[in-house]
């Protein structure tokens, strides 16, 4: 939760921050990155305070064409992100204020807090999505080999020394199911993160009649995150899903680095392309698995 931006700063502050605490505290180098799910929760509060009469429908309409403007304008990379307004929050809510008057209203019943969570739960459930399809595509293509090789009997290893004999398709089918663990673990931390924390507030929630259901429906959450102190300060869920990707992680790299030993002249069991290979400076007969061991 940040509260050094220039618009926490006034009131009481006479001027802005130090110019190294400027450059200590912005995010925007890397949170730009949540521009989108920054605009479809602008446009969700918008409606809302439409429909409980904090904007009327032509300052709604002026402020949802300005946002599809700015977002236009970001996906072509013709928009000027401003350091000194921190982070991707400040830097729209700035320029939509800038371009629409009835912009300085969309901050109305929301804090930074509430809208920093609500971004990151609406970035990771993105994410959990594209990783847990290429791990379905990874599953599919083990499975697809195994169909292929089913006849195929390799020596099994503990200790690495040869212990029994087991197929191929056994073999790649351990990590088809080490996968399908790995999405299981994404798809629960996801149904923790699909709840909405818009209307939280800084921390105790509002006084203005906000309607927290219809921004939730509106962004596609399952529900609510329903005590305002835990929605702003919960990041369980972002750590949820990091020790899910990391065990992943751990199943990626032992299929990495069977292809690094299957793949050398000691084993010789697979032939990797030399599109997926390096050479040596000093040695010309090497082919390396780089890619693999990366």
């Amino acid at each position: 939760m940040k509260q050094t931006s220039p618009v926490s700063r006034s009131g009481r502050f006479a001027g802005g921050p130090a110019p190294e605490v400027a450059r200590f505290t912005e995010s925007i180098s890397f949170d730009w990155r949540l521009w989108r799910q920054d605009i479809l929760g602008s446009i969700a509060h918008a409606t809302m305070l439409q429909k409980i009469g904090v904007l009327s429908r032509s300052e709604l309409r002026a402020i949802l064409n300005e946002l599809d403007r700015i977002a236009r304008e970001i996906e072509a990379g013709k928009f000027r992100w401003r350091p000194e307004l921190e982070d991707v929050h400040m830097n729209l809510e700035a320029e939509l204020t800038r371009r629409v008057p009835a912009g300085a209203k969309l901050h109305t019943g929301r804090s930074r807090n509430d809208q920093v969570a609500l971004d990151l739960r609406l970035w990771l459930r993105e994410e959990i999505l594209e990783v847990s399809g290429e791990l379905c595509s990874l599953q599919r293509a083990l499975v697809e080999l195994g169909e292929k090789n089913v006849d195929v009997v390799i020596p099994g290893y503990t200790h690495l020394q040869r212990a029994q004999p087991t197929r191929l398709a056994h073999h790649l089918l351990a990590y088809d199911a080490m996968f399908a663990r790995d999405t299981e673990r994404l798809d629960d931390a996801a149904r923790r993160a699909n709840r909405s924390p818009l209307g939280a507030g800084a921390l105790t929630g509002t006084t203005f009649p906000i309607d927290r259901e219809q921004t939730a429906r509106a962004l596609g959450f399952d529900g609510l995150a329903t005590n305002t102190l835990d929605a702003v300060s919960d990041r369980d869920f972002a750590l949820e899903l990091v020790a899910a990707c990391a065990i992943a992680m751990g199943h990626l790299s032992r299929l990495g680095e069977e292809l690094v030993v299957w793949s050398s002249q000691e084993f010789g069991f697979v032939t990797l392309p030399e599109g997926y290979c390096s050479g040596s400076s000093i040695m010309p007969q090497k082919i390396n698995p780089d890619i693999p061991e990366l």
